[in-house]
């Protein structure tokens, strides 16, 4: 009997990555492309195709042992349809996604939500093993976020449930690309982060975050306040004591309303480790609402990092 093998993709706004995992959910082949968004959608899909191809020749499989193709896509899905409805970041509207992979390759295709695939690759083949109610939060370019309940995907009547980032925090607040004013996002995405030191930079010239980001803002990056912090600098040590409480203050709402067993972060910020976590559970355990119970939410770093997409997009099915 031909063995078969599951197939995730990370669809983002910057690349493509494919991977084939086997059973003990190890990638085994990987495929990569830039998405070179935006542009249109029959070239995104096609060489997503093009990406499982490479990863099934990398993995040294063949295109018959694909049992499935996981795609997990910024936006909204629409798993009776097979469409991504809305996806800003890829300025995708009413794509037939499903349809347009398989005019390509012969396989069974399942669209999700790219942070609740990061989410159930962490619950299933990660840091969240083992664990009830999980919730992954991922740090970058947005703010994204993921809730897992006994293994499975909680995404409501419409599937477009656990976007976290975009929960207002600031009444009127900053305006963020998806409408509203005010979202978790907009002030504790990386993207949000690296404004945050830009302005913090131009109204101190004497910081030393000038000299990390060698004189110009366009050498920002979400490391800058942080290592401006650890060099003493004054101004970046109030960025980066600023940004953790905006992230705080979307983890303990999160925290008072489903108190899951446990919160990963995921994301290029999250390489800070405990330099990040540490001031972050301080603030949570002064605000939680549930801060006398015995049993707490535990608040870790994600373990799959960028393969965590992958593992969960391929371990989508419905």
């Amino acid at each position: 009997m031909i063995k078969k093998y599951k197939v995730g993709v990370d669809l983002g706004g910057t690349n493509i990555a494919v991977g084939v995992i086997d059973e003990n959910y190890n990638i085994i082949g990987r495929g990569k492309l830039k998405t070179n968004a935006p542009r249109p959608a029959e070239e995104i899909m096609a060489d997503i195709v093009s990406c499982v191809k490479t990863a099934a020749q990398d993995a040294n499989i063949s295109l018959e042992q694909i049992e499935s193709i996981g795609i997990g896509t910024p936006g909204n899905v629409n798993k009776k349809t097979g469409y991504i409805e809305y996806a800003n970041n890829l300025e995708f509207d009413q794509v037939p996604a499903v349809r347009m992979i398989n005019e390509l390759i012969d396989a069974k295709v399942y669209l999700e939500n790219d942070a609740n695939c990061a989410a159930l690759g962490e619950a299933i083949a990660g840091v969240g093993e083992g664990k009830k109610l999980f919730i992954a939060v991922t740090l970058g370019t947005g703010v994204g976020g993921g809730i897992v309940n006994e293994g499975r995907i909680m995404t409501g009547c419409n599937e477009a449930g656990g976007e976290l980032g975009h929960m207002v925090i600031e009444m009127n607040g900053i305006p963020c690309n998806c409408g509203r004013v005010g979202c978790w996002e907009a002030y504790a995405s990386a993207t949000a982060l690296v404004e945050q030191t830009k302005k913090a930079m131009l109204e101190h010239k004497d910081s030393k975050m000038w000299a990390l980001a060698s004189g110009s803002l366009d050498n920002v990056n979400g490391r800058t306040a942080f290592d401006a912090m650890r060099a003493g600098d004054e101004w970046g040590s109030k960025v980066v004591d600023q940004y953790i409480r905006y992230v705080a203050v979307g983890t303990t709402n999160i925290i008072n309303i489903f108190q899951p067993e446990m919160i990963c972060f995921g994301g290029g910020i999250c390489n800070e480790g405990e330099t990040l976590l540490a001031p972050l559970r301080k603030f949570v355990e002064q605000f939680r609402y549930s801060k006398y119970s015995s049993t707490q939410t535990e608040l870790c770093r994600a373990k799959l990092g960028n393969d965590a997409g992958i593992i969960g997009a391929a371990l989508v099915s419905y």
